[in-house]
């Protein structure tokens, strides 16, 4: 059965692979947030933009599977899935954003966490963390 707390994933490894995820579903404008050093409240935020409702369930899903079967991981916590103009999926040490665009504009959580480093994530790339 899945655990809550991935043993053998780090969370460098979980975020790469929530990247690499985000990618293949065509997300847009990635960005990672480190909040190691700022929150309680997770080490990393990933925020992600979709282009409709139906696209941010579409990460979401794949999200979700993906990271159930390939990594043994199960999500603590999701919220707004039904609605999808910003559903968050909590990984407890990796928190993941998925926005509709003018609702990630509303909320700013670049500005509400503009002291984290952050990392914009290009197209082209498979970053690392």
């Amino acid at each position: 059965m899945p655990s809550l707390t991935p043993r053998r994933t780090t969370v460098s490894n979980l975020i790469d692979k929530v990247i690499e995820i985000m990618l293949d579903k065509k997300a847009e404008d990635i960005l990672v947030l480190n909040l190691k050093k700022l929150s309680p409240i997770a080490q990393y935020f990933v925020i992600a933009t979709a282009n409709s409702q139906t696209h941010a369930r579409a990460i979401s899903d794949a999200l979700v599977e993906k990271l159930k079967k390939e990594n043994n991981v199960l999500s603590h916590h999701i919220e707004g899935y039904k609605v999808a103009q910003w559903i968050l999926l909590d990984y407890i040490d990796c928190v993941i954003h998925i926005f509709l665009k003018e609702v990630r504009e509303f909320y700013g959580l670049e500005r509400l966490w503009g002291d984290a480093p952050m990392k914009k994530i290009k197209v082209e790339e498979k970053p690392s963390i």
